[in-house]
């Protein structure tokens, strides 16, 4: 199966469950694992070649010229993390099943689970680092939506609010890591880039990127300083923490470390910074989890210090400590899921996560307790179970480890946190699960069905027969570490037993484990100290912390966002002004290469007349109607200004522009005072002229500097001239630049005018059901109104024009490839057309007559001019290349067919929707303003008076 399907099958399969739960729990539960089951099916079949040392890459060419290309890579290392991602998220989406109550959305929970998935899977399988990118902030976002999944828990929305906080500032500095990361290797591929290590380590952007780069992975696998949200997040449902704080989303800090090792490690910062965050870690996670009370809080503060040791391993730099921290990896992973979903379970029979209300549960829930028991004593690195053996390693690497020139600080501290660690296992066990039977419980717990104890039952396995067996095991971590080692090292010949004779790590793990003992034998005093024991609260300084960027914020917005679009306007002038004269007068003006063309009385009369317009608009523009009048005088001067410059067409878009423009703003009109109040003082107004004039004078001033010498570089109209027909079938240049050369640009542009007037819409539909409905209700117009709304003559003549207008529409359309016209003309010259029969017949006459909703018209022609790109990658092709040919019908001429039609056809509906749409919500507001809808064509028909008369 391609690595793409892999990839997208997550995404995909997301559509189904909000489909699958209507058909039941039960159909929507198995849709969604049947998605992950065939994902990791897919996986596997890519296992012979992994296994054999090979690397299996896909890569589709999408933007290459910044680098953005969609390639994927699967070696060992993405395997093992896939493989997890995907086999633990079927346990998962199993357990949720009967996990969920009838009252959660099912349907949802899968949905955001799969957008998770993906995302992870994404980050493994991505072999370029900006594509990388985009999975890692989707993993905060569909994290997001996960843990804040019970949105009535103000807990919940709590930590889903920090979690996001916190990793989306890390992903904002893994952005930046990266790309200086890429410009040091001077690529953005992942493969390159771990071959370039002697050059990334020799380069300036190193330390810069391996802090920024770090700060992602510790924010994403809660390291100190960031490891409080973790904690936090143990409000999202017992499914969620099982998942995210396993094998996931805590993981993928920890992978971006392993991927990136190569290239990254084996330098004096890697090895302080990362080496010293994972010890603290590791430390300070134990000691605080010994102390919780919730058994989610307990686990969760035990994967915090457990990601520490990891990080610890991964920052010695050595090949032993590499292989350690992948065994690790796949420990953690199984014990640790295991846990939290019989923390689940415990919660969901008892009501109750607080171990002091527990305690006896063994001969309750004897299959729940002996799942747990296992997870724990693997936890704790009790011989027997996968925990010890990698628990092991770590203590074997920490002895030969030396950090800031001592030789007992990092196995001391090692020390130190295995003994925390047994202490909070063997808490786990005792005060949940051993002792006598309470009488007590909030509610009286059993087993669950096998629905619920099956999936960590079968990890529990796994944690017995790698304990067990773990040579079973070292084929499969040594292949990983080759992988994560890449040409640094050679793999560790070490292997994996239970015995290897009296060493320091086995003297350490004796005293982790009897330490664990006695601080479990001393928890009673030990809490008294601690409870009475001034600390610092994280989450009290992450909330103040938040309060002043918000107040900051809040203080800086408020000053500079005031709401006067004058005051923006200055500053932006200002500084335009500003910055031009420092170029003007720093740079350099070449002489005079172009004589003075003479001046023609027709173009200087034209000149006149938009000075003059432009200048009475200063005057008169407080009265709106003037206004208008004077800025369609503009437009038509404009438009008769391009014609004798010999462009068509710009002269027929902006004419049909300007009526329609001027038809939508007299629409507009008639909801607003005559006048434009006086609200600036004479003062602000004089230095608004001033800006305004030295800002016009400037721009006079360049334009004519500029006109006067010949460019410094040659236009690219020389290449649209050159290639219009031959790369675009048509000779009319204009069409072909906005249809094919820059296609990408109008596509992007009629989006914008449907988002336009769908806001225009919305806000209409806001205004009518708000307390401005009364005021439009009960206005009284200020002036005499016709009366005769819909005029006899008027009515007659748009009636006999709109075939005509409709037959030139279609024409200019039709013609626009080769002569001045298309999409956009033709769309205009429709769309005044149909708002003529508006207002000669009136909204409700001629909103019966239309058959399609102009929000579908909209939609229409986006969807069509986005197909028409799409169909070029189906011949390999950019998008929206487009490509014509000739045809020869019957009776016919041969003539041209081309694509770039079927994308001009889009244009032209999306102008029409977005008119018509517009000129729907100014009706809409006449209509209730007061104006009874006629269901006749015309205020006065003789032939209707006759009828009534007689009747």
């Amino acid at each position: 199966m391609s690595l793409f399907i892999i990839a997208l099958l997550p995404f995909l399969g997301a559509l189904l469950p909000g489909l699958m739960i209507q058909a039941g729990r039960r159909a929507c539960g198995m849709t969604t694992l049947f998605v992950t089951l065939a994902a990791l099916l897919g996986l596997v079949t890519h296992l012979p070649a992994i296994w054999a040392g090979e690397t299996v890459t896909a890569s589709v060419e999408w933007l290459p010229a910044i680098g953005l290309n969609v390639t994927l890579f699967l070696d060992g290392l993405g395997m093992m993390f896939a493989a997890l991602i995907l086999g633990i998220g079927a346990l998962v989406i199993i357990y949720a099943r009967y996990y969920l109550t009838r009252d959660d959305n099912m349907g949802e929970f899968y949905t955001y689970l799969l957008l998770f998935q993906g995302a992870m899977v994404g980050i493994v399988l991505s072999n370029n680092i900006l594509l990388l990118l985009i999975f890692w902030e989707l993993t905060s976002l569909s994290s997001f939506l996960l843990i804040g999944f019970w949105k009535h828990l103000p807990e919940g929305r709590q930590g889903a609010r920090m979690a996001l906080t916190v990793t989306g500032m890390g992903g904002l500095a893994l952005i930046g890591g990266m790309l200086l990361l890429g410009s040091a290797a001077g690529t953005y591929e992942i493969t390159e880039i771990l071959a370039r290590r002697d050059v990334i380590q020799a380069s300036p952007y190193y330390v810069p990127a391996l802090l920024l780069i770090l700060l992602g992975c510790f924010t994403k696998s809660a390291q100190f300083p960031f490891h409080f949200w973790l904690p936090h997040a143990m409000a999202a449902p017992t499914p969620v923490s099982s998942y995210l704080h396993s094998a996931t989303m805590v993981k993928a800090g920890i992978f971006l470390m392993a991927r990136l090792w190569p290239a990254l490690s084996g330098t004096q910062e890697w090895f302080w910074i990362v080496t010293s965050a994972g010890l603290i870690t590791m430390v300070l996670g134990a000691v605080i989890g010994l102390f919780k009370h919730d058994l989610k809080a307990l686990l969760a503060f035990s994967t915090v210090s457990h990601l520490g040791l990891i990080t610890m391993l991964l920052g010695t730099g050595t090949a032993y400590g590499a292989m350690a921290a992948v065994f690790h990896i796949l420990n953690h992973a199984a014990f640790k899921c295991s846990l939290f979903m019989s923390a689940g379970i415990v919660d969901h029979e008892a009501h109750t996560r607080d171990i002091r209300r527990l305690g006896g549960l063994r001969h309750l829930m004897p299959v729940t307790a002996t799942i747990a028991i296992v997870g724990a004593l693997a936890m704790a690195g009790i011989p027997l179970f996968n925990g010890f053996l990698s628990k092991e390693m770590f203590l074997e690497e920490a002895s030969h480890t030396v950090l800031f020139g001592s030789h007992w600080l990092v196995p001391v501290l090692a020390t130190l946190g295995a003994i925390f660690s047994a202490a909070y296992s063997f808490r786990f066990i005792a005060h949940a699960f051993l002792g006598k039977t309470r009488d007590d419980y909030p509610h009286t717990p059993h087993d669950p069905n096998f629905g619920m104890w099956g999936p960590p039952a079968f990890l529990g396995l796994i944690v017995v027969v790698v304990g067990c067996l773990p040579f079973l095991a070292e084929p499969v971590v040594k292949l990983v570490t080759a992988d994560v080692i890449g040409d640094v090292a050679e793999v560790p010949g070490a292997h994996l037993a239970l015995w290897h004779g009296v060493t320091p790590a086995l003297i350490m793990s004796i005293i982790a484990t009897v330490g664990g003992l006695i601080l479990l034998a001393l928890f009673t005093p030990l809490l008294r100290g601690w409870d009475a024991a001034p600390r610092p609260e994280a989450k009290q300084i992450f909330d103040a912390l938040i309060g002043l960027c918000a107040r900051g914020a809040e203080r800086l917005t408020g000053g500079l966002n005031n709401g006067s679009f004058s005051r923006y306007a200055s500053v932006f002038t200002v500084t335009v002004l500003v910055v031009a004269a420092h170029a003007w007068f720093t740079g350099t003006l070449g002489p005079v290469t172009r004589e003075m063309l003479p001046i023609q009385p027709l173009p200087l009369a034209g000149w006149i007349l938009i000075v003059s317009a432009t200048g009475l608009i200063v005057v008169f523009h407080r009265n709106r109607l003037t206004a208008l009048i004077l800025m369609g005088v503009i437009g038509t001067m404009v438009s008769i200004a391009f014609n004798y410059l010999s462009a068509p067409d710009l002269a027929l878009t902006q004419i049909s522009v300007e009526v329609v423009t001027i038809i939508l703003l007299l629409l507009a009109l008639n909801f607003l005072p005559n006048t434009t109040p006086i609200e600036s003082p004479v003062s602000r107004r004089m230095r608004d002229g001033i800006l305004a004039a030295v800002a016009g004078l400037g721009t006079a001033g360049l334009t004519y500097a500029i006109l006067r010498r010949d460019f410094a570089m040659g236009t690219i109209s020389d290449y649209m001239l050159d290639n219009s027909y031959d790369g675009g079938g048509g000779t009319n240049v204009v069409n072909v630049i906005l249809v094919d050369f820059r296609g990408y640009d109008t596509f992007g542009e009629i989006i914008v005018l449907g988002i336009a007037a769908l806001v225009i819409y919305a806000v209409t539909e806001a205004l009518l059901t708000g307390p401005v409905r009364a005021r439009l209700l009960n206005r009284v117009p200020d002036q005499e109104q016709a009366g005769d709304a819909h005029p006899l003559m008027m009515v007659v003549v748009t009636r006999l024009i709109l075939p005509v207008v409709l037959m030139v529409g279609a024409y200019i359309f039709l013609r626009g490839h080769n002569e001045p016209g298309g999409g956009f003309v033709a769309g205009l010259v429709v769309s005044i057309a149909v708002v003529m029969q508006y207002m000669a017949s009136g909204f409700a006459w001629a909103n019966e007559r239309q058959r399609y909703p102009y929000h579908g018209v909209i939609g229409a022609g986006v969807l069509i001019a986005g197909l028409t790109g799409i169909g070029a990658w189906l011949f390999g092709k950019p998008f929206l290349t487009s490509t014509f040919g000739y045809v020869t019908l019957p009776g016919l001429e041969k003539f041209e067919l081309a694509s770039a039609m079927a994308f001009d056809l889009g244009v032209f509906l999306a102008v029409v929707g977005a008119v018509l749409l517009s000129l729907e919500s100014f009706s809409r507001m006449a209509r209730r303003f007061g104006d009874e809808p006629s269901e006749h064509a015309m205020d006065i028909d003789p032939s209707r008076d006759i009828e009534n008369e007689g009747a």
